[in-house]
């Protein structure tokens, strides 16, 4: 049996294909937060997800797999910085 701490979750693996800006399939989801035509907001193994563009849906979503796709014109993919809430802000750390 290979070393691991007792206790220790292994993080699914996440991955991000974008096919001619309009499909979509990412991997490592663990909740989709919200969706509409212009917004999907998800949960990965690797931080905050939000996806925007227009007349997006949610083709196939498997949260057992951890699998989404989604189709519509993909303009822009990009993470929530989830670190600001722990250690805050630029600011906040030149002011300590």
């Amino acid at each position: 049996m290979p070393y691991e701490e007792a206790g220790a979750r292994r993080e699914a693996a996440h991955h991000i294909i974008l096919e001619e800006r309009e499909q979509l399939s990412v991997s490592g989801v663990e909740e989709v937060e919200s969706f509409d035509e212009n917004t999907i907001v998800m949960y990965t193994s690797r931080g905050t997800l939000v996806v925007r563009g227009e007349g997006l849906h949610i083709e196939k979503l498997s949260l057992d797999g951890g699998d989404l796709r989604v189709e519509g014109e993909i303009d822009s993919l990009s993470y929530e910085d989830d670190h600001r809430e722990r250690g805050g802000g630029l600011l906040s750390r030149l002011f300590r």
